[in-house]
């Protein structure tokens, strides 16, 4: 009897792995509409808060019917919903914030506290729930940091459509129906009415770099794009270094948190209300300017800028970040963050380790005979490029005071002109010095990632999330993002 047993429990255990089930109904729970629930996110370094501002209900749920817990375990912080009355998990969905972040700069270090808004957007429930915000401590465990009920019924919720007349709305590589398809909306920012041919013209530039690379275009079938454009009164985008600021849609700005290369946006709500125009299960906001400059967040939003040399890499390589919860491999560049990995703990992104027991997670796709941590030139490595990023500096210093100090149109464009001349020298150099590593094109766990020098590992001496320019994900980047995109259409 025994023997039956075990042999059935076998059996059972096979079937499950085969046909796996998930334990949600998307029927029994949701209605095929949006619920979008906007919060305030606050405190500093130390401290921190949330409460519900407002909560909308709109349009068709874009994800998935079927995957609705989170199964990637990507993301600081985690949106759980909990039917009210059996308490059951219904929903899931890991992701990051612009407060997550905030908490590891300067300032919030120094005790400012900041508010930033924040929203989650859930297929809209039948019944009340529980909104719960969980958040990983320092062993990388979520745990709950808040939780409110919601009724659905309440008529406080606003049952208006959001929808503004100035928005336009263009459609390109439009596949299917949006619960089994990756949805992105591109939303224009910093482009005048007289800009709209450009916005269109921009847009069908990007969605055909999205489809000419991998993985995306092996499942170029699994995409609908959404162009949004809401014309801004100025053209470009605040430059605070240079004393430049701009009148535009969704208020985006260079220099986010100190950084002047990190363009994002504070102003949640004109996002969400522009975005709110189609369904979507991603965001990019595309930047109308030459600069470099853009950002990602995973389960946010990435934004590029559409006119500087390097705007392929950039839309690629934010949205790795955004959509797939990518980390940045590179360690050289000054960013805005203190400890924003910790090399005693595990990351949960998918492509950087701290190699605890001497083990990378990507174990299973590691060359033949590897040597772990491998042992390639870092020294000479950061000898090249730690001189540029010093360089670099200074550069990208002068250009701002040119701009700040209203010198000549010429003078600003030849100070630029040099700039992106030694940058894209220098990017050669690079390439050049990785693609002569005897390590090139193996798998193993190269040390420098993550923003640290010490104590992170990479996947491969070279990928998009590492060093600019045209180059492919890493093999374990491409399998995350493929994971990604199945997660959203399977």
């Amino acid at each position: 009897m025994k023997s039956y047993i075990v042999v059935l429990f076998f059996v059972l255990s096979l079937i499950m792995k085969i046909y796996p089930v998930n334990p949600v109904s998307f029927n029994d729970y949701f209605l095929d509409e949006t619920m979008r629930i906007d919060y305030h996110h606050m405190g500093n370094s130390k401290e921190e808060a949330i409460s519900i501002d407002r909560i909308y209900r709109y349009g068709t749920w874009a994800g998935s019917l079927k995957n609705l817990l989170d199964e990637i375990n990507a993301g600081k912080y985690s949106v759980k919903i909990y039917d009210l009355n059996s308490g059951s998990l219904i929903y899931s969905r890991g992701f990051d914030s612009y407060f997550g972040e905030y908490q590891t700069s300067e300032n919030a270090l120094a005790g400012i506290k900041k508010t930033y808004q924040e929203s989650a957007l859930i297929p809209y429930p039948k019944n009340k729930i529980r909104f719960a915000i969980e958040k990983r401590d320092e062993k990388n465990q979520l745990q709950e940091i808040f939780g409110e009920e919601i009724d659905p019924n309440n008529v406080d919720i606003v049952r208006d459509k959001v929808l503004d007349s100035s928005v336009k709305v263009f459609r390109n590589k439009n596949n299917g129906d949006p619960h089994s398809c990756v949805d992105i909306a591109i939303l224009g920012e910093g482009y005048t009415l007289k800009e709209l041919d450009k916005f269109q013209k921009d847009f069908e530039k990007f969605t055909n770099i999205f489809f000419n690379f991998e993985p995306y275009k092996s499942y170029k079938d699994k995409f609908n794009f959404y162009g949004v454009f809401k014309p801004s009164e100025e053209s470009g985008v605040d430059e605070p270094r240079a004393n430049i600021f701009k009148k535009t849609a969704l208020n985006a700005t260079f220099n986010s948190l100190g950084s002047e290369r990190y363009l994002l946006t504070e102003d949640n709500k004109a996002v969400r209300d522009m975005a709110a125009h189609v369904p979507y299960d991603a965001l990019m906001i595309m930047v109308n300017h030459s600069r470099y400059g853009g950002g990602g967040i995973y389960n946010l939003f990435s934004t590029f800028t559409t006119d500087n040399q390097w705007h392929e890499y950039l839309f690629l390589h934010e949205f790795g970040h955004s959509f797939s919860g990518l980390a940045d491999e590179y360690y050289t560049s000054d960013v805005s963050y203190n400890d924003f990995f910790h090399t005693d703990v595990e990351p949960v992104e998918p492509n950087i380790t701290a190699l605890i027991n001497n083990e990378p997670k990507w174990k299973n796709l590691l060359s033949d005979g590897i040597e772990i941590p491998t042992p390639w030139e870092k020294t000479q490595f950061d000898s090249l490029d730690l001189k540029w990023q010093a360089k670099r500096r200074v550069l990208n210093n002068d250009v701002a005071e040119l701009k700040k100090n209203e010198a000549p149109k010429s003078e600003i464009t030849k100070a630029q002109k040099e700039y992106d001349r030694m940058d894209k020298e220098h990017s050669n150099q690079v390439d050049e010095f990785l693609h002569n590593s005897k390590y090139w094109g193996k798998v193993g766990a190269f040390e420098g990632a993550g923003y640290q020098s010490r104590g992170l590992y990479r996947p491969m001496i070279d990928c998009l999330m590492f060093s600019k320019g045209k180059k492919p994900f890493c093999k374990v980047c491409e399998k995350a993002v493929i994971q990604m995109i199945k997660s959203y259409t399977e």
